[in-house]
């Protein structure tokens, strides 16, 4: 039977690259190193609020920090749920919903209060995040004037690759995390 990604995709699905097929059709646990870094000044300041906000680690610097994440991917036929810890101490969890189905459709991703409306383009095999909406706590947000992230989720060399980066207008560069995860 298939699960919400597979359900969504449709034939598209078989377009992922196998080991993203593999994962969001049994789910699994991925772990490994990622590097969170903030921008520079304001910017900073900011992207280390969000931070908090989301349960992403806010230590050190401007510079990258490496840190260990694990992430639990599980599915049901109508969601798909991510749940991160961070160095063992911080938690960011995120439900998926579908809404309509590819390529037009959409997921929303709620974490905690706020809620992003996120289109897919599959690219080369990969899997990227495209935002379409914010809201928080149900009151959407103007998209001029909110950050933007970006994101994706490929496969080289064996190793599930993501990036995730957060801008902001006029600011640059409030936090990203990225890295290269194993299958466990």
């Amino acid at each position: 039977m298939p699960n919400a990604a597979q359900h969504w995709f449709g034939d598209s699905f078989a377009e992922l690259l196998p080991l993203l097929q593999q994962l969001h059709t049994r789910g699994g646990t991925l772990s490994g190193e990622v590097e969170i870094a903030f921008g520079r000044g304001v910017a900073g300041v900011l992207g280390r609020r969000v931070a908090r906000k989301l349960g992403i680690p806010v230590s050190g610097g401007e510079n990258a920090q490496c840190n260990t994440l694990q992430v639990i991917i599980k599915h049901s036929d109508s969601q798909l749920f991510w749940d991160r810890n961070f160095n063992n101490t911080h938690e960011m969890k995120s439900v998926f919903k579908p809404h309509g189905r590819y390529p037009s459709g959409y997921w929303s991703e709620n974490t905690g209060a706020l809620a992003l409306q996120l289109h897919v383009e599959i690219i080369d095999g990969s899997w990227h995040w495209v935002q379409k909406s914010v809201s928080i706590k149900g009151i959407p947000l103007p998209m001029w004037l909110l950050p933007r992230t970006v994101a994706y989720k490929t496969v080289i060399d064996g190793n599930y690759v993501f990036s995730v980066t957060v801008t902001a207008p006029l600011l640059g560069k409030l936090l990203s995390y990225s890295g290269h995860l194993n299958d466990n």
